[in-house]
């Protein structure tokens, strides 16, 4: 992990392609603007892991478990 000092204004490159800016500091808050790559997903954190989780549980999930309304995946 790399620990280092921004200031507001001050930016990182991750790779050649993402840049992240400090925008602001307030107190113990910090507001970081992120430019990628539309092909490179951005997340917070704690929505990455509950997607994730929300994905685990749907692949797992048996067929007893899912709706009756749901359409055939077969062709007719």
């Amino acid at each position: 992990m790399l620990i280092i000092t921004r200031r507001p204004g001050e930016k990182l490159m991750v790779g050649d392609d993402v840049v992240i800016e400090v925008i602001e500091v307030n107190g113990s808050s910090v507001r970081i603007g992120i430019a990628a790559p539309k092909s490179i997903p951005v997340y917070r954190e704690e929505i990455y892991s509950a997607v994730k989780e929300e994905n685990t549980a749907a692949a797992s999930a048996d067929a007893a478990q899912l709706p009756d309304d749901l359409p055939s995946s077969t062709n007719t």
